[in-house]
């Protein structure tokens, strides 16, 4: 067995059923031990988000639904579309209700996370935050721990590294040039792309925190209001198929196929490629939601929550229709970007295309983001002088992942993701007596 097998299958262990026990069985655990606040409290996380603007008088960087926006531009990507097609095509339809179910569970977990990324936070020499399980750890459980956050810090400067969004991207766009009838060699034509797409991400980026949050608040209305109508138009012109879709959901969710089908696409998919598309759990929306202006802990929390609802929920919800009023699902699993292209293309004019555009613009908001997080572990570790060295190297990284063959670099960055949900969701359950009595306080 080759170095780069053995990588591979051991990423693969690491991964799969370990890691989405974690995620789900740590996130159940919370949920039970919260006394159900992902449902509970939903009307406040909404009131919280619409009331957020004029509550919040801190002094952080940015609003709580400005980070809202910007963990959502994150985690709103190809897991949303590849990742339920492949979950319904290994699980039937029902693998769209365990996709709800997990939705509660990570929201529960998001919750925590806001929460504690609030209290746990410490004050920059600008007057701004800084956070995230780096801090929660060493604040929450103390410096006898601190060798726990430098490990999270370090797997978030390279699991944070967008390789998967860059080549899918980039084949996305490959294909598409293909069709148009541009004749490049693939290598040049991927080249090129990867500059377009690092220098795109570098104008952002390089603005720091409020000027990723400022796009992805234009940004994630815009590319989820444009998904919205597209599914929208496919559900007008198949209504009376919609009946049947909805049932077929409910109906196969409990039968076996449905049951394991669901298990392997959300463990394989959802929790190794898209952290169950939200990332609950992993620790990178407290990185995001420590930055906020709001001083509240729980209000934050109740924020943060709405993550899970809207990728996992919604958006997830409105692929999961597109596919299944677009024609026949193909039984290979593998084919997941190319069976939801296959059904928008079937139901709307030139439907691939839009769905590519819709595509690029979810791949480019999840590099926004995720530069944001990876430059905060550097920062933890080395200093704010010394981190913008890997702002410039997560810019190179897009041409590298755009160009090169994966191999490797995914096993390793896949492992690196998990050595980032360990640590965050052992964290979150020591301290989760903490985020009850924050709750407590607050709700009395």
């Amino acid at each position: 067995m080759t170095f780069s097998e053995t990588l591979t299958a051991i990423s693969d262990t690491i991964c799969g059923y370990p890691l989405f026990f974690t995620l789900i069985g740590g996130g159940l655990l919370l949920f039970i031990s919260s006394r159900m606040v992902s449902i509970r409290r939903l009307p406040h996380a909404i009131k919280a988000l619409r009331e957020g603007n004029r509550a919040e008088k801190g002094e952080g960087e940015i609003s709580s639904a400005q980070a809202l926006a910007s963990v959502v531009a994150a985690t709103v990507g190809m897991g949303n579309i590849a990742g339920v097609a492949i979950a319904i095509a290994m699980g039937g339809p029902g693998a769209i209700f365990w996709m709800w179910i997990s939705a509660l569970v990570g929201m529960c977990t998001k919750y925590h996370e806001g929460v504690l990324a609030v209290k746990y936070r410490t004050t920059k020499k600008d007057g701004g935050y800084a956070g995230g399980p780096m801090h929660i750890i060493t604040q929450g459980l103390g410096q006898s721990w601190k060798w726990l956050a430098v490990t999270f810090a370090i797997a978030g400067m390279f699991g944070t590294l967008c390789i998967m969004n860059a080549n899918q991207l980039t084949e996305a766009l490959v294909n598409s040039a293909i069709k148009a009838g541009i004749a490049l060699p693939d290598i040049w034509m991927r080249f090129v792309i990867g500059c377009a797409i690092a220098i795109l991400v570098s104008i952002v980026v390089i603005g720091g925190i409020k000027r990723i949050a400022h796009v992805a608040t234009i940004i994630v209305p815009f590319m989820v209001g444009a998904y919205f109508i597209m599914v929208l138009y496919i559900i007008l012109t198949n209504l009376d198929e919609l009946p049947a879709a909805i049932i077929a959901i409910f109906t196969n969710a409990f039968n076996l196929k449905a049951g394991w089908g669901a298990l392997a696409g959300i463990a394989i998919i959802g929790a190794r490629r898209a952290a169950l598309v939200n990332d609950a759990g992993v620790g990178t929306a407290s990185l995001m939601h420590s930055t906020s202006a709001n001083k509240e802990p729980v209000r934050e929390g109740l924020v943060a929550m709405l993550g899970p609802a809207i990728d996992s929920g919604f958006v997830c919800t409105l692929t999961a229709l597109a596919i299944l009023l677009g024609g026949e699902i193909p039984a290979q699993s593998g084919q997941g970007l190319a069976v939801a292209l296959y059904a928008f293309s079937s139901s709307i004019p030139a439907g691939d295309y839009l769905l590519t555009a819709i595509v690029t613009c979810f791949a480019l908001s999840s590099m926004f983001t995720y530069s944001f997080y990876g430059t905060s572990c550097a920062t933890y570790l080395f200093g704010e002088k010394k981190a913008r060295i890997y702002t410039y190297a997560f810019i190179l990284s897009l041409v590298i992942f755009a160009v090169v063959p994966l191999g490797v670099a995914v096993a390793l960055c896949d492992m690196f993701y998990a050595l980032m949900a360990f640590p965050t969701m052992f964290t979150l359950i020591m301290l989760r007596k903490e985020v009850r009595m924050e709750t407590k306080r607050y709700f009395s």
